[in-house]
Parts: C-alpha cells; structure tokens; sequence
C-alpha cells in the first residue's frame, strides 16, 4: 500500500487494458482544475476575449481568437507576473490551454479541440455519455 497523507493509507491500482495514458491526462486536468485561479482564468479564456492591446494583435485573421496575455491576467486578479505564468503552466501542461509567442509577448488561448477531447475522455472512462 502507498501512503497518501495525514494517516491515510491508498492502495495502488493496477492500469487496466493500456488506459495508464489516459488517467495520466484526467489525472492533470483534475490538478489544473484544483485551484480557483485557474478555473476563473479558464473561464475568461473561454469567453474568447481579446487583450490589452499590445502590439501585434491587430493583424489577426478574422474569426481568429488573439488570445490573452499574461499582463491582462496581473491587473485582472492582482497577482505577480511569475505567479500568472505558472497558473497558465499548469493549464498548458493539462492540455487546455495552447500558447502563442508573437515578438516577445506570450498569448495564451482555450484549445477548445483538446477540452472537447478531454471531456470526452473522462466520460468514457466514467462511462457517462456527454449531453
């Protein structure tokens, strides 16, 4: 048996029929999904809202999200640049978020492929079908 923490002890599960990349993936998205600064980031991301107005964005291809960057998330929720960055780490690393370097400013957008995907993933292996 593993030790999970505070006297509670989990047993180790065996990855069935190959699935271990599988829960590897829900496993990231449960961690990147763990702290509320990262879910309201997620959901600003989903609104699909430009930025802050730094150069660059305003040769975009219609219809093509310009994501945002990282200063528009420090004067949103007050927090230090490095701190912003690595809440947007960890959403990249989950797979919900892409990054897009233009000039030396990073934008960062909802791949809203790879949630669909996820998404989907999770169902199956809860075997619960999406609405």
């Amino acid at each position: 048996m593993a030790r999970a923490g505070a006297g509670t002890r989990v047993q180790s599960v065996p990855a069935v029929g190959g699935d271990e990349e599988r829960v590897r993936r829900l496993v990231a998205v449960g961690k990147a999904l763990s702290d509320p600064v990262r879910v309201r980031m997620l959901g600003m991301l989903a609104e699909g809202r430009g930025c802050c107005g730094l150069p660059g964005l305003e040769s975009r291809p219609e219809g093509e999200e310009t994501g945002i960057c990282v200063c528009e998330f420090v004067d949103l929720y007050g927090l230090g640049q490095s701190r912003v960055s690595y809440h947007l780490g960890k959403l990249k690393e989950a797979g919900l978020v892409r990054e897009e370097r233009r000039g030396k400013w990073s934008y960062y957008a909802l791949d809203r492929e790879a949630v669909r995907e996820l998404l989907g993933t999770a169902s199956g292996h809860l075997g619960v079908s999406p609405r």
